[in-house]
């Protein structure tokens, strides 16, 4: 019978904040050191003459185009993309900290390999490996962090966690300056994986908080009570046959992932029951009763058992994608979040060359870095603020959403209009302190407009969206774009007037939910969650049967 450890976690609500936000800070840290000056660098220029200027960095050691140069920016991209929703599916049936902690590792060694190309595919490989790594903390950070927080709170837990995005990128851009003009752009790489490298660790070692989206759920199968209780609803014969598939796909994950996902203190999955049901009680209750063993150590899984686990995720996947599909909150959000961070994606990664090529300023990565750093810090945190001040509710968060996004959007439009480096630091400065102040509120809107189940998934397919349609393509259409009007000015005028779209399209989502409280976010829920978890699976069961029984009339 599969238990649950009772064993204390080291992870209190605090601890798992302050964790998830020094990944999140340490990765997006490495996304501002690639868009950097002292790591991105400069192309070789050569005059008609045949005079040619090396140049510096990732792009003169490759001597990428624009284009190759954006591309490079954009290819983790391709592995978060790809992995996540992956991710986000297996999280309802593996431990979330050893699904980390793989996709650390994996981080860690890509981002050292960054620092050895043989040549632009090498490297390419590597980004995309990137962000495989960063995939499954993209889809379970944020739901972990919802899951803690104090429930007048949320929207502030949330917007410290994604501080972490412009706080790390500011200090990206100082830190691979830094490095790249003192001790060369590999070792920028080099430092990166060094310092992640313990929170790999973390992710093997450390037992675990519960999840929202796996609590309740059988370990390996994602088959909840309910489910198994329907299950068993069709006749003794029926519920036995399919509790075998269940159970034969636990013996088989637990063969081929227990050493990879499982800590030897989390539970145990030998010699697992199949269950069926007697309702000969005296009060007519269903009771679950051991009808068979498998032994795992005696038999060894088939062929139909793979099949049937690469189906059960599938399957759940398809139907959890359809419920995010038909949600007109959920779409018309993800919309508004893809024309932002098109726009925001460009920002983060030509940012200081636009700077440099409008302005001729000096230290464009100091200034950027900079002014991103204040702004991303005080704007997200402001935001989240702000939204459990006015009542954090959905309808409230598009609201916030629209206002800081259109005059955000003006002002930074202004900024550029000008031709004073003075005027434009402070009416961008302004801008982008509105602009960050969405953090919370869009990743607030995420997680409430769902199911607790469902959340991992949601924010898996959320940035597997604003990544394929926003700042995936966003850098290297800038980058065409510049290549053709061969002026910084223009360039980031277009850019910028895409955030008047975004503000519009949430403008529409303020009618669209009408609703008070969010999807599942009730002090009863939360008690459940933290109920004792010595219960067994199978008494769990049994329990909600008796229940629903003496509910009946």
């Amino acid at each position: 019978m599969a238990r649950v450890s009772s064993e204390a976690t080291w992870f209190t609500p605090i601890r798992l904040l302050v964790t998830f936000s020094l990944i999140n800070f340490i990765n997006f840290v490495h996304r501002g050191a690639v868009a950097s000056n002292g790591v991105n660098g400069s192309p070789k220029i050569c005059t008609p003459s045949g005079q040619c200027t090396p140049g510096s960095g990732i792009q003169g050691a490759l001597n990428l185009s624009n284009f190759q140069d954006g591309f490079l920016s954009s290819a983790f991209m391709i592995g978060l993309i790809v992995a996540s929703p992956i991710f986000a599916s297996l999280v309802k049936s593996y431990n979330p900290f050893r699904l980390i902690g793989v996709g650390l590792t994996v981080w860690t060694f890509a981002i050292a390999g960054s620092g050895f190309p043989i040549d632009f595919w090498f490297i390419i490989a590597c980004r995309v490996l990137v962000g495989v790594g960063i995939a499954p903390f993209v889809s379970i950070g944020a739901p972990y962090i919802d899951d803690i927080a104090p429930l007048a709170q949320k929207a502030t837990w949330l917007g410290i966690f994604y501080t972490c995005i412009p706080a790390g990128f500011s200090v990206g851009y100082v830190y691979g300056g830094l490095v790249g003009d003192n001790l060369g752009w590999r070792y920028a790489f080099f430092g990166l994986a060094i310092v992640m490298s313990p929170f790999a660790v973390i992710g093997f070692l450390a037992k675990p908080l519960k999840l929202k989206a796996n609590a309740n759920l059988f370990v390996d199968t994602g088959c909840s009570p309910t489910e198994m209780k329907k299950a068993s609803s069709s006749g003794a014969e029926t519920s036995v046959s399919e509790a075998k598939g269940v159970f034969a796909v636990i013996a088989l994950h637990e063969l081929c992932f227990n050493l990879l996902f499982l800590n030897s203190n989390d539970m145990t999955i030998r010699n697992l029951p199949f269950i069926s049901y007697d309702s000969t009680g005296n009060d007519g209750a269903e009771r679950p009763v051991k009808e068979e063993i498998i032994d795992q150590d005696s038999k060894g899984p088939s062929k139909i058992f793979v099949m049937a686990s690469v189906q059960a995720h599938s399957s759940r996947f398809v139907k959890d994608l359809k419920v995010l599909l038909l949600d007109k909150v959920y779409v018309v959000n993800v919309l508004g979040n893809i024309a932002y961070n098109f726009v925001l994606g460009a920002y983060s990664y030509w940012g200081p060359k636009a700077g440099y090529g409008i302005y001729q300023m000096k230290n464009a990565d100091m200034i950027f870095g900079g002014v991103t750093m204040v702004c991303g810090i005080v704007g997200t945190l402001a935001g989240g603020f702000v939204l459990d001040k006015m009542t954090s509710t959905i309808s409230n968060a598009f609201k916030l959403l629209f206002a800081a996004t259109f005059i955000g959007a003006a002002l930074c439009f202004s900024a550029f209009c000008f031709k004073s480096l003075y005027v434009f630091i402070a009416l961008f400065t302004v801008g982008e302190l509105l602009l960050f102040g969405t953090q919370g509120p869009v990743n607030f809107i995420c997680l409430q407009c769902v199911q607790p189940s469902m959340r991992p998934i949601s924010m898996a397919m959320s940035v597997v969206a604003i990544h394929v349609f926003g700042d995936v393509p966003s850098a290297p259409l800038v980058g065409v774009l510049q290549d053709y009007l061969k002026d910084w000015r223009k360039t980031t005028l277009i850019l910028t007037s895409i955030l008047f779209l975004a503000a519009i399209i949430w403008f529409i989502g303020i009618f669209l939910y009408k609703g008070g409280k969010s999807n599942g976010d009730s002090e009863n829920q939360v008690a459940m969650v933290s109920k004792s978890n010595e219960t067994p699976v199978v008494d769990e069961m049994a329990i909600e049967r008796t229940n629903s029984s003496s509910a009946k009339p």
